[in-house]
């Protein structure tokens, strides 16, 4: 099925989901480096992506000693091994359990945040993102590009946000914080045109509470309102959901 270039999976369960597309991801990896000396993968860090990466992690045939790793965002002023930290989600669930080339992690700890989206930034330059790995937020976002931030033409490749209240009511739906107040305001992103440089895209969206969000992307117009309605223009990028975050959409025969 398709909404636009979007392709989409939908699985019974979100473990079912989580399983595909990591062996999607691994065989992509393993197909790249049979012509790259290097593979460049950027991750998203949520809950959403538990099963995904829970998977990823045993994938023994790819050569991880050839993938340098990234990932998407990163809360500003959260301690390095705060547990809600995306960094150190990253680090315990997939890179501390692979032997990859590197691991680029986004420093929300920086003396000077600017010259850190600027270190960053370079480093996406000279490592061309090949896969990004996805999740869409609540409110529709990519990364951390909420609605009020996400510009499609940004000349940026990562910058400093101000988080949207959904978006901060998000981590406490997803038990990341007790309560709002202690989410922070402030991210460092990559921004949506950095993302979608990657040849490949896949965005793992499971769950009730993501319903919304999938609806949004697959059946409005293609806005900065919705940020992740653009994924409908990539050329290489497929959306797995399971029977629950595809609950609201309309007419799942139209996608065709």
């Amino acid at each position: 099925m398709k909404a636009g270039n979007l392709e989409i999976q939908i699985f019974d369960t979100r473990q079912e989901m989580g399983a595909t597309a990591a062996k999607t991801v691994a065989t992509k990896i393993q197909e790249l480096l049979k012509t790259k000396e290097f593979v460049n993968i950027i991750f998203a860090a949520a809950p959403s992506q538990n099963e995904f990466l829970s998977v990823l992690a045993e994938e023994k045939n790819i050569a991880w000693e050839r993938v340098n790793a990234f990932h998407m965002d990163e809360y500003v002023g959260l301690p390095n091994d705060a547990p809600q930290n995306f960094g150190y989600f990253l680090k315990t669930r997939l890179f501390d359990k692979i032997p990859l080339h590197a691991v680029h992690y986004l420093n929300g700890n920086a003396t000077d945040i600017t010259a850190e989206c600027d270190r960053y930034a370079k480093l996406l330059t000279d490592f061309p993102t090949d896969i990004v790995c996805l999740g869409i937020g609540e409110n529709c976002h990519l990364a951390f590009n909420d609605p009020h931030v996400a510009f499609f033409d940004d000349e940026l490749i990562v910058k400093q946000v101000s988080l949207d209240d959904a978006c901060r009511q998000q981590q406490v739906n997803d038990a990341c914080f007790e309560s709002f107040d202690e989410v922070p305001t402030h991210a460092l992103t990559v921004t949506i045109p950095a993302l979608l440089k990657a040849k490949y895209a896949y965005a793992i969206v499971p769950g009730i509470k993501k319903a919304e969000a999938v609806q949004h992307t697959l059946e409005d117009e293609i806005s900065e309102k919705y940020p992740s309605t653009i994924l409908r223009n990539h050329s290489d990028a497929i959306l797995y959901i399971d029977q629950d975050s595809a609950g609201r959409l309309t007419e799942i025969s139209s996608y065709k």
